[in-house]
């Protein structure tokens, strides 16, 4: 049985707010090596090129309330998470991706890196765990329906499974998710 399509769905609630010196913003600061003490024109240049800098990582930063069951234990129903997009992919992380349609197609071409909140909010998201990239071999009887013979994950192409295997809709139903409609990567929790 296939377990309902809206299990494992995400709702993107907001972009954080990031100013510097708050939340975020001062643990950001602290990263890129922004001091107290500095004089006044060096420390208003430092404080301009962080707030550019803090802008352009805000862009890259979507906060998104999980919906359904399929990431549980690690993610519940209505826990909210930061996704960081354009970050490298690898196995065992967990990413937000675009959810396709019946068969696999999609009706729009994938969102730029540069999409703006409106524009992500007006896709359907799913929440789930990398289990191959590109090039990994697949285990027999591959955990996807695959076409010929395929012993590879193929270029381009991801696993995706949900945690709660009993009630996520993945690969194991869909088959290869493209690499390209993934949103971002999980990269913590945050509370609700």
């Amino acid at each position: 049985m296939i377990p309902h399509p809206e299990q494992g769905d995400i709702r993107i609630t907001r972009a954080p707010a990031v100013a510097p010196g708050h939340g975020l913003g001062r643990s950001l600061g602290r990263g890129l090596g922004l001091g107290i003490g500095l004089g006044i024109a060096t420390g208003l240049g430092l404080g301009i090129a962080a707030g550019v800098g803090l802008a352009l990582a805000a862009r890259r930063l979507v906060v998104v309330t999980v919906r359904g069951a399929s990431m549980e234990p690690s993610f519940h129903d209505g826990d909210r998470v930061l996704v960081r997009r354009g970050a490298p992919l690898a196995v065992e992380q967990v990413v937000v991706v675009e959810r396709p349609v019946l068969g696999m197609d999609w009706p729009r071409p994938p969102l730029p890196g540069s999409a703006s909140r409106q524009a992500i909010a007006s896709r359907e998201w799913m929440i789930k765990r990398v289990a191959a990239v590109p090039g990994d071999p697949l285990t027999s009887p591959p955990p996807v329906p695959v076409e010929g013979t395929e012993e590879r994950v193929p270029v381009g192409m991801l696993l995706l499974l949900g945690d709660n295997r009993a009630a996520s809709v993945d690969s194991r139903h869909l088959g290869y998710f493209q690499g390209e409609r993934v949103l971002g990567t999980v990269i913590r929790k945050l509370s609700r």
